[in-house]
């Protein structure tokens, strides 16, 4: 039976990642032993897991724990990291939680899946640490240039992770995506932000002129993508999981008034993120000669992320009340 530790598997994709393991949705891992390990900070939730209570056991910790992880890591077969601060503009407002679990938590972690011989790690990233392209899109060997303090702690947790298989011969793959949406995503992101808000009657905040492009993908196919690579990725290599739609902020913001039915009266805007990458394209061509194709389109996807949303008030309702009472 394949053992399979999942680190930062009470958040948004870490999550979901989790319950279409324990329900069998990658069928080569059909019946696999799952383990989670949370800090379970703002961002992770229980409440995420809910749908697979039982089928997995449950460790509370950080990857910054290195005696936890010398407990932990032993015995599985495959250690997929999703544990990370992802929020840019936290990360603007306060950096040092940033760099302690994106860069010293992937350090942690990868030493102890050296020390205890793991055979298979991946290390789950964004297209953010290559900054900004203006046209075209990143291939893997694109140069990193990040423009934020979350995008430049993934890049250097990234290298740490790639250091320790050039050095170490740790049979780690690093995967990076564009921008995530779906159900369980914790309401301070645009889609779960913008949807929530506009079912309370509030507005939404759209930065500067709205015309930054970002490429959207649903979940499901980001961690079908994680799943190619856990399964037949090569050690030491890099792999894109481009999205289904490239669309400015201005497009998407249309695209979520529409579908809540709402107007431009809704929309409030606000001074534009410092250091606001302007566009961020991947092409997927490597994961793709591989057998990956994504299966949700945006628009289905998109509907079907408004319905959970709308009918799941008592998962969001608190945790924007808990936001609310901490600011």
């Amino acid at each position: 039976m394949t053992r399979i530790l999942v680190t930062g598997g009470a958040g948004f994709i870490g999550s979901h990642y989790v319950r279409e393991l324990v329900t069998g949705g990658y069928a080569e891992w059909a019946g696999a032993e799952v383990t989670v390990l949370d800090r379970l900070t703002y961002a992770g939730n229980l409440a995420n897991l809910e749908p697979v209570e039982g089928g997995f056991t449950f460790v509370r910790g950080d990857v910054c724990d290195a005696e936890l992880l010398a407990e932990v890591v032993p015995g599985h077969d495959v250690v997929v990291n999703f544990a990370a601060e992802s929020h840019v503009d936290r990360s603007i407002a306060s950096a040092g939680e940033f760099v302690r679990t994106n860069v010293l938590g992937v350090q942690t972690l990868m030493q102890a899946c050296l020390d205890a011989g793991t055979p298979r790690v991946v290390q789950v990233s964004t297209d953010e640490v290559y900054g900004s392209v203006e046209e075209g899109s990143w291939d893997e060997s694109a140069p990193l240039a990040p423009n934020s303090p979350y995008s430049a702690a993934k890049a250097g947790g990234d290298l740490i992770a790639l250091s320790y298989f050039r050095t170490h011969g740790l049979p780690v793959s690093v995967t990076r995506c564009g921008n995530n949406y779906g159900p369980y995503q914790y309401p301070e992101k645009v889609v779960p932000l913008f949807i929530t808000n506009l079912l309370d009657g509030l507005t939404v905040p759209l930065y500067g002129d709205g015309g930054n492009v970002r490429d959207w993908i649903h979940a499901a196919d980001h961690c079908r993508g994680i799943q190619l690579v856990a399964e037949r990725g090569a050690p030491g290599e890099v792999y894109h999981i481009a999205g289904t739609a490239e669309l400015t902020n201005l497009e998407l913001t249309q695209r979520l008034l529409d579908a809540l039915g709402a107007g431009w009266d809704r929309v409030e805007r606000v001074t534009d993120r410092k250091g606001h990458d302007r566009r961020y394209s991947l092409s997927d061509a490597k994961l793709r000669a591989m057998g990956y194709a994504p299966r949700v389109p945006f628009e289905e996807g998109l509907a079907e992320t408004v319905r959970w949303y709308e009918t799941s008030r008592q998962w969001w309702e608190p945790l924007k009340k808990r936001a609310g009472d901490a600011r």
